[in-house]
């Protein structure tokens, strides 16, 4: 808990107790105090070993108790006098500064926690550990989102999301970067989970149609248990840069959406390269011109069919024909026979992979 936390929670007590009250820290130093001029001064004669035989010390006119989350003694309170009334004092103040840094702790070290988790920055035999001992609900269902800017800015982004998402102890809203943004979210029944898409659609709209700023997010799939969150957060990361290369257009993308996408993505450069040469004579794929990669985009998107596409591209279907045997000549491969069509489909992901790889084939 920070010091300036403690301080404003003195700073608001201070009109109920008539006395100086304020709290010291494990180095026996005071963090916070009513008295300002007293912060950063050194109690000598208290510690927190001061109290491992008693509950309460007396001592230069101050009495001192000792609190802490979850029954540990962390910081000492103090209150002016060594009467009876400044005992009671001290012991209300311990109660209730005790509660509240369980409260803070619980609700910021949950969010490092999934931080860690998400980042694998903790063992796998520590998780399921520190889950209980900040009660933390493993056993449910959580997705994963990223939420990439494009561009840095001055607007808190971290904050209008949390808005979006008050309740702090479900889901978790946590900076990654200046950039990047994690969302993990409890998912609660399968509705829910269909609904994912539609919230993420609900964050594009907030941030570009109230803020102007312009984003991705990258959703990973739903799993159980804490341990999977960090596969589901890189499947999120692996979400956006798939996107980016295959359907720069789109700004929500789910990595159970990539199709073959994501294992084109994940394959060595050279063993692109050694497809591409295999499949292609040399330079054949460059040879097509714009209109006949529009005609083959719209064949894939009629599922080659014939009559359908040239409605669609408003030619007469001979025309489409005699395109659909150039591309044959070229290549070598008839896109109205499905296996030549699969390769080619491949073939030309394959290529936009290694383009965006800044190669040239």
């Amino acid at each position: 808990m920070s010091n300036r936390m403690f301080q404003s929670v003195i700073h608001q007590m201070q009109d109920s107790v008539d006395r100086t009250i304020g709290i010291v820290d494990d180095a026996s130093s005071i963090i916070a105090c009513s008295d300002l001029s007293k912060i950063g001064e050194i109690c000598e004669n208290v510690s927190l070993e001061s109290f491992l035989t008693q509950s309460t010390l007396i001592s230069d006119n101050y009495t001192y108790k000792p609190f802490g989350a979850n029954g540990r003694a962390e910081y000492i309170v103090f209150v002016s006098g060594n009467d009876r009334e400044a005992e009671k004092t001290a012991g209300l103040l311990s109660v209730s500064l005790s509660n509240i840094k369980q409260y803070y702790d619980e609700k910021y070290d949950k969010a490092n926690f999934v931080k860690n988790v998400i980042l694998d920055n903790i063992l796998s035999g520590d998780i399921y550990l520190k889950s209980r001992e900040l009660h933390f609900n493993s056993e449910v269902h959580r997705v994963c989102m990223l939420i990439k800017l494009a561009n840095k800015t001055d607007i808190s982004v971290l904050d209008v999301i949390q808005n979006l998402f008050p309740d702090k102890n479900k889901d978790f809203v946590i900076n990654i970067s200046e950039t990047d943004i994690a969302l993990v979210k409890e998912v609660k029944t399968p509705l829910e989970a269909k609904n994912i898409e539609k919230l993420a659609a609900s964050i594009v709209d907030t941030l570009s149609g109230e803020f102007y700023i312009h984003c991705t997010i990258g959703i990973g799939t739903v799993v159980l248990g804490i341990r999977d969150l960090a596969r589901s957060f890189k499947e999120a990361q692996i979400a956006i840069d798939v996107g980016r290369v295959f359907d720069a257009e789109k700004n929500i993308v789910k990595y159970n959406s990539l199709g073959i996408a994501r294992i084109i993505y994940q394959l060595p450069t050279t063993l692109c390269d050694l497809f591409l040469k295999e499949v292609f004579k040399q330079g054949s794929i460059e040879s097509l011109d714009h209109e006949t990669l529009f005609t083959i985009q719209k064949f894939f998107e009629n599922s080659l069919n014939v009559s359908e596409t040239s409605r669609k591209l408003f030619v007469h279907r001979n025309t489409l024909v005699y395109r659909l045997e150039k591309i044959k000549k070229l290549t070598g491969l008839d896109l109205r026979e499905f296996d030549d069509a699969v390769v080619f489909k491949v073939a030309l992901m394959v290529k936009k992979y290694l383009s965006n790889n800044h190669k040239k084939y």
